[in-house]
């Protein structure tokens, strides 16, 4: 993988790393993120590593946003698109994978440019993750055959009954977490939050990496939300999501929570508009984008805020020599 050596300042900051071990390009949803790594991946010669949770599934490139193939073709792209929809993907899984693409990357001498929207991907990679057990699959089945059907809200009840930490921080309408705690209680009778204050050591230095965050004014965010949506409707989304609902996978799986799968598959079950369907899904969009900028508020403190072009100056900036390289 080798070593990039640089410095570089803002009008307000100044930056100074030893080392550029990688770059990392965080960000809402919507924000210029994928176009702005691959403009990195081919100045440098880099390659691109996933970090979005929803980008891995096969299922699902148009309405994930996924790189199209006209993009792979310019740069090597790594852990896109290589699960299936009826895995239920971890950070600890995604962990495991990254550990053998920087294995690869170093061997090929390429620098690694990790992009996606997925905060906790970014935490674990730079502050490691929690040494949760592993829940054997009887009682993960065991635990889903107990809440099928039953309502979020009673889910989340359920928590706060056998492990209230852990409810008081998980959001009432987020049943893949909240049936994660039950799993882990389940298989362990402890409350997941005693096993999150232990932490693995990370598989980056974030003093050794250029990490930034795409700030976007927060009504262009919205506009281009809106408007992105639309043309995934355009490039086939209504269609890759009916035959991902044709596979009648858990609805609690991940990718069947993938924004704008509730709503596209209320559509076909003639429950809403298409119209409204998009609404819906436009909306929960947005609200998925404050809540990233949040999280990065919050647990990326290490990353620097910058608006796409500002973020690409500064790249460049971070490994002059290596950019000359290329050229």
């Amino acid at each position: 993988m080798g070593s990039f050596f640089g410095s570089c300042s803002t009008s307000n900051t100044t930056i100074r790393l030893k080392r550029v071990s990688a770059i990392l390009i965080a960000g809402p949803t919507a924000s210029g993120k994928s176009a702005l790594a691959l403009r990195l991946a081919c100045a440098f010669g880099g390659e691109l590593i996933n970090a979005d949770s929803m980008q891995v599934y096969r299922d699902l490139r148009v309405l994930t946003a996924r790189p199209d193939h006209e993009d792979e073709a310019k740069a090597p792209h790594r852990l896109f698109g290589h699960v299936d929809g009826a895995v239920n993907y971890s950070a600890g899984l995604w962990l495991a994978d990254v550990s053998h693409a920087l294995n690869e990357t170093k061997r090929e001498g390429r620098l690694p440019i990790f992009v996606g929207g997925t905060g906790l991907y970014f935490k674990a990679l730079t502050q490691g993750l929690s040494t949760i057990p592993q829940v054997p699959e009887e009682v993960r089945a065991k635990v889903r055959a107990r809440a099928a059907g039953v309502v979020v809200a009673d889910l989340h009840a359920s928590l706060m009954r056998c492990d209230p930490a852990t409810a008081a921080r998980v959001r009432p309408t987020d049943p893949q977490r909240i049936l994660r705690a039950l799993e882990v209680f389940e298989a362990t009778g402890k409350s997941l939050v005693s096993f999150q204050n232990e932490r693995a050591p990370p598989l980056l230095d974030a003093k050794d990496v250029f990490a930034v965050f795409l700030a976007t004014d927060r009504e262009e965010l919205k506009a281009r939300i809106d408007v992105r949506f639309d043309a995934m409707l355009q490039a086939g989304a209504l269609q890759e999501v009916a035959r991902l609902r044709e596979r009648h996978l858990d609805p609690a799986l991940p990718v069947m929570r993938a924004h704008g799968v509730p709503h596209l598959i209320a559509h076909l079950n003639g429950d809403l508009s298409l119209a409204e369907a998009a609404r819906r899904a436009k909306l929960d969009t947005a609200r998925y984008a404050k809540r990233q900028l949040t999280f990065a508020r919050h647990q990326l403190a290490s990353f620097l805020w910058a608006n796409p072009q500002e973020a690409e100056r500064l790249a460049l900036a971070m490994c002059p020599d290596f950019n000359a390289a290329r050229k």
